[in-house]
């Protein structure tokens, strides 16, 4: 047999107190003295009551819910985001309901977004790569539903929160010019993202400011094997680079497997910077330098926006915020130890030798 359902009423009882100062107390209402609050509090905790979301929303009361609209979570930046999101608004007294697409066009965040906005949630956070037409569109979609994007160019004019990629980009190229690098190979991530493309546009401005081309440039999909595999096609350029800046650090960490099984040592012979700090960053062999993205940050930062929206009501895209970045300097970039060889340089002095030793 089915358990019957606590009610308001219920706790009402159990609490001694009306059932409208459970329903105040339930809808977060000013007026409330702490003391009866906490009777409340503990009378639902004792009875077990779970709010009824639904019948709320269809009495046109706020759910309390935000909805998280991301790509796939089995990469590391989209999930600890998510976990940022959600702990920060349940500390807010808000529940998250997300909605996962591991296809980038416009279309499919459409659907993950309508999804979001049919569970009637108060306001939606956006963490999918999108350009500035399409979030516009996504925008106009949500209407006067809160929509908060976490992956957009900073000039997209929507309500936004985001790391600066330009400052990010600049930090990695200057570091490695300031160790007198000039052999840099670039390994992006997919073109379709715009963070990627971003990343890749501000390494390309920053070292054509100081008058240097890269010597090579390939694209991964963000994941460690691709970083592994494009790094060997890097390494078997005509000119080896002698420092590649990754656009993520699960790349990064195939880089760097792919740098050993090659036979060049780092940072002596070849520099690896990553992008994002993970945690598992420092735990790389050797610790991983890249530039740090704040992760919890933004998960905070982004739900203490929204909230703060549905409360003040007040202009979403003067309230757009761009995070800074940083460089966290470990042991995969040094001074060049060697001047990168061409291939053909070094097949050169390889049959040198060879007749060397036939002479003797």
């Amino acid at each position: 047999m089915k358990p019957k359902s606590v009610t308001l009423d219920d706790v009402a009882r159990h609490a001694g107190v009306s059932y409208q100062t459970v329903s105040r107390v339930l809808n977060q209402a000013a007026h409330v003295s702490t003391k009866t609050r906490d009777k409340v509090e503990k009378a639902m905790a004792a009875l077990n009551y779970v709010p009824n979301r639904v019948a709320q929303q269809l009495a046109g009361k706020q759910s309390y819910t935000l909805g998280l609209a991301t790509t796939e979570l089995a990469l590391h930046a989209p999930s600890q985001i998510a976990s940022a999101v959600k702990t920060r608004a349940n500390q807010l007294g808000f529940n998250v309901v997300i909605s996962m697409t591991d296809n980038l066009s416009l279309s499919a965040c459409r659907a993950a977004v309508s999804e979001l906005m049919s569970q009637r949630v108060d306001g939606v956070l956006i963490n999918v790569p999108l350009s500035n037409d399409s979030a516009d569109a996504i925008a106009q979609m949500c209407g006067n539903l809160p929509a908060l994007f976490l992956d957009v160019d900073p000039q997209a004019d929507v309500f936004k929160i985001l790391f600066d990629p330009h400052c990010g980009a600049e930090q990695g190229v200057e570091h490695l010019l300031a160790l007198g690098h000039q052999q840099i190979a670039l390994l992006t991530g997919p073109l379709e993202s715009i963070s990627a493309r971003l990343r890749y546009e501000g390494w390309l401005e920053t070292l054509a400011k100081h008058a240097v081309t890269p010597c090579a440039v390939q694209h991964g999909d963000w994941s460690a094997a691709s970083g592994y595999q494009q790094a060997l096609l890097l390494l078997n350029q005509p000119v080896r680079p002698g420092a590649i800046l990754v656009a993520n650090d699960q790349m990064a960490l195939g880089v760097l497997r792919a740098v050993h099984e090659y036979g060049l040592r780092v940072p002596e012979q070849i520099s690896v910077i990553g992008y994002d700090d993970t945690e598992d960053s420092a735990f790389f062999f050797p610790p991983l330098t890249t530039i740090k993205q704040d992760f919890r940050l933004l998960g905070h930062e982004s739900v203490n926006r929204l909230v703060d929206h549905l409360h003040t009501h007040g202009d979403r895209r003067r309230s757009s915020l761009l995070l800074p970045t940083s460089l966290v300097e470990r042991h995969t970039t040094a001074t060049p130890g060697e001047t990168p060889v061409s291939q053909e340089a070094l097949s050169q002095e390889l049959i040198r030798i060879a007749r060397q030793l036939s002479a003797l």
